[in-house]
């Protein structure tokens, strides 16, 4: 079978995808919302505690960055759930019998999801707009700096794709995700400078990825200078966010692609 028909067959997977979701808008509609109650608990109800000098906006220019890195990498899980859902059900037998590539399968997967970060993506920004959020960069920058939240939770999307195919059931991804990921991108920087953290915690949040990939977004979108809030910092990680957070992007990739392609070989009904 040649790439294009594997890219082809992944194609078609993804259109399948996105054809759910919009049969079931439930699923977006709550995908969104939770970052929208992010946005405005964290901006209007922390914002002025954290930041009350400046009334809460510096604080709002310092959140949205992390809400975006938070979001999206929860979002992740959404490809998770959805390959278990598709291997309880059966689907992924159907799959597996049919004359296409088996790393289609997966492929088209994570790619749907990528384009359903997009949306929310949008929707995110548009509340960091309403909110007082603002890009202060150029086009590119800002563009690249959306791009780099997105090449990294399509990394994520990988490893829950993996995890998705090893556990029994939608329920048991959502909750396993749920312990990995929650203390991942809140010991980070995404809601709170790293210098209010102890030693330990702001050790390991300084090499954390997720501080990492949010330290590029606000690079990028230009929320960091002058912010009394978001100093410039020391570690190396966040000296150089973006190379870092592309060397862990393709570090997952190069070890979730295969285990992932290789656990769908494996798969049977459950």
């Amino acid at each position: 079978m040649s790439r294009l028909d594997v890219f082809a067959d992944a194609a078609v997977v993804a259109k399948r995808n996105l054809i759910k979701i919009k049969r079931v808008p439930d699923l977006l509609v709550f995908t969104t919302l939770s970052p929208i109650m992010f946005v405005l608990l964290f901006a209007y109800v922390f914002g002025g505690a954290i930041d009350p000098a400046g009334g809460g906006g510096g604080y709002r220019e310092f959140l949205i960055a992390g809400i975006f890195a938070q979001t999206v990498v929860f979002g992740a899980t959404i490809t998770g759930a959805g390959i278990a859902d598709d291997v309880q059900k059966g689907i992924v037998d159907r799959f597996r019998s049919l004359p296409m590539s088996p790393s289609a399968v997966l492929a088209g997967r994570t790619l749907s999801d990528v384009v359903n970060n997009v949306i929310v993506l949008v929707v995110m920004g548009l509340t960091g707009l309403l909110v007082g959020w603002r890009i202060r960069t150029s086009f590119f920058e800002a563009l690249w700096g959306f791009i780099l939240l997105l090449v990294f939770a399509y990394a994520i999307s990988w490893v829950m794709a993996w995890v998705g195919l090893i556990v029994p059931s939608p329920e048991v991804v959502n909750n396993a995700s749920f312990v990995i990921i929650f203390p991942l991108t809140f010991v980070a920087n995404t809601f709170v400078p790293l210098d209010t953290l102890p030693g330990p915690l702001k050790a390991f949040a300084e090499w954390n990825p997720v501080s990492a990939v949010t330290q590029a977004a606000r690079n990028l979108f230009g929320n960091t200078d002058p912010n009394p809030l978001a100093p410039h910092p020391t570690a190396w990680p966040l000296v150089h966010p973006e190379l870092y957070t592309l060397i862990w992007a393709a570090a997952v990739l190069i070890i979730f692609v295969p285990l992932a392609n290789a656990q769908y070989r494996r798969s049977t009904s459950r």
